[in-house]
């Protein structure tokens, strides 16, 4: 058996960023309880092992403390929670991602314009929950083209559509165009909302996916993205599992598959990705195969809040950034596996 390992894979600079605010907050404020505000990002393993570490992960600001620590998820929140948080008196660190701050800041900026909104995505998923608090009053979500006839649009030409950052591009692009259609005045944001970690895992998947017999993506079912890499491997016409660990494989997935494609969501931690490489090469003597689509080389600065919040404490936060490069098969990780490595059609930074 041959593993194809997609290269990028795995965490994006904005998760890297937040699990590194969450590591930042225990130490500054050591001895003190730290709460996030759900999860801080969408991997139970993640989630599970802050949790080992006293962190509490609340879905209603009314159950923490007054006074306490919270840590605001990747997925952004909307202006209502950030309310609630000062009433309670909290120390409140934002870790969302700068890209969905991005949309944030678009939706802001068109209401106070007057334009409406439509905005693509799941509604029950944090992230629209956040941007659509924004601006209530004008934002209407958009789950499916199915949505469309429902809308009420006041002035064609003061129209926008914003898309969730995690969506799949294929997905979105055929709400878009339905949007299109319907409202030919509409505007596009000033520059894609989908965020260059989704479009890039997504479009790894979709290049690698027919070179293999069944494609396995690291992730959990609560991952939009994760979840969408495997609707585009099916798409692609190749059979494709979600699984959050090694433990989940199942021997009959394997039977007469000669090439697995390998991904990971942008949530999913690198030495999850490795225990299923290992896992595969111990039953199936599998010889592994690094296939480089995109180089990542991305970086975010520690949040404002953080920063503050280390200088009251006395530490110089020293304007350290969050650096995420491509994941590196090493020995410490996957072990002693058979490796090759394939340059596929590599490009720049992955913008």
């Amino acid at each position: 058996m041959r593993i194809l390992l997609a290269n990028p894979r795995g965490f994006c600079a904005g998760v890297q960023m937040a699990i590194d605010v969450v590591d930042q907050v225990l130490g500054v404020f050591e001895g003190e309880t730290v709460y996030v505000y759900h999860d801080i990002v969408h991997n139970r393993h993640v989630v599970d092992r802050f949790k080992d570490r006293g962190v509490v992960f609340v879905e209603d600001m009314q159950s923490i403390p007054q006074g306490s620590i919270v840590v605001f998820s990747a997925h952004g929140v909307s202006p209502a929670i950030r309310a609630q948080a000062k009433d309670r008196g909290l120390t409140a660190i934002d870790a969302t991602c700068p890209l969905v701050t991005k949309v944030h800041s678009e939706a802001i900026r068109y209401a106070r314009k007057g334009w409406q909104i439509l905005l693509v995505g799941h509604k029950n998923h944090q992230e629209v929950i956040g941007t659509a608090g924004e601006a209530p009053g004008a934002t209407q979500i958009v789950e499916s083209p199915a949505d469309i006839p429902g809308l009420k649009i006041c002035d064609p030409e003061k129209l926008i559509y914003l898309t969730q950052t995690t969506l799949s591009t294929d997905d979105a692009a055929v709400i878009i165009n339905a949007l299109k259609s319907a409202f030919p005045k509409i505007n596009a944001p000033p520059s894609d909302d989908i965020c260059y970690a989704t479009t890039n895992r997504q479009h790894a998947v979709r290049t690698l996916a027919p070179k293999a017999d069944l494609v396995l993506v690291i992730g959990s079912t609560h991952s939009s993205n994760s979840v969408r890499l495997t609707e585009i491997a099916q798409n692609a016409g190749t059979p494709a599992r979600l699984l959050d660990d090694a433990s989940m494989l199942d021997e009959s997935w394997f039977d007469g598959t000669e090439t697995v494609l390998l991904s990971a969501g942008a949530s999913a931690p690198e030495d999850l990705v490795a225990g299923v490489c290992r896992t595969l090469v111990e039953r199936f003597g599998a010889t592994l195969e690094v296939a480089d689509i995109f180089e990542e080389d991305i970086e975010f600065g520690l949040p404002g809040t953080l920063k503050k919040a280390m200088r009251a404490k006395g530490i110089d936060p020293a304007d350290r950034r969050i650096r995420v490069h491509a994941p590196v098969v090493t020995k410490a990780l996957y072990g002693a596996v058979p490796l090759t490595v394939s340059a596929g059609e590599r490009n720049g930074n992955g913008h």
